[in-house]
């Protein structure tokens, strides 16, 4: 099972942590070196998808020069996201990489990323409250 705490923080600020030991900073649309809620969302999204598809791709004897994306979606509501769209940019060693690259990337995003997946699903939220 997944768990982060999200709560906030002294100084009026929030954050989210792991029982990693990880920590997030996260608040408002308007402030500077956090993330916003949605920001965090498409970063789930970016990386499930790219930790997932950088070591099989490299499994695959095809370590990519430069592997990086940008996560992007737009309010359709002011209470909720349109399409989420990823777009890959890599330098790629090989033209046979390219074939290894988009085989795995395609792959990952259509069976193998538990995020993009919960969300083109519509995974339930559900409520607690004490």
């Amino acid at each position: 099972m997944a768990n982060v705490r999200v709560e906030r923080t002294d100084d009026g600020g929030f954050r989210a942590t792991n029982a990693r030991g990880a920590e997030v900073r996260m608040g408002g649309g308007d402030e500077d070196g956090v993330f916003t809620p949605v920001e965090l969302l498409l970063a789930a999204v970016g990386g499930c998808n790219i930790v997932t598809v950088e070591p099989l791709t490299a499994k695959r004897g095809h370590r990519l020069v430069r592997l990086a994306m940008t996560v992007g979606a737009e309010k359709v509501e002011s209470n909720k996201l349109g399409p989420v769209t990823i777009t890959y940019d890599v330098e790629l060693p090989s033209e046979e990489a390219d074939e290894v690259f988009r085989a795995v990337a395609g792959r990952v995003h259509e069976k193998y990323c538990t995020v993009s997946r919960s969300l083109e699903d519509g995974t339930e939220v559900r409520l607690e409250l004490p």
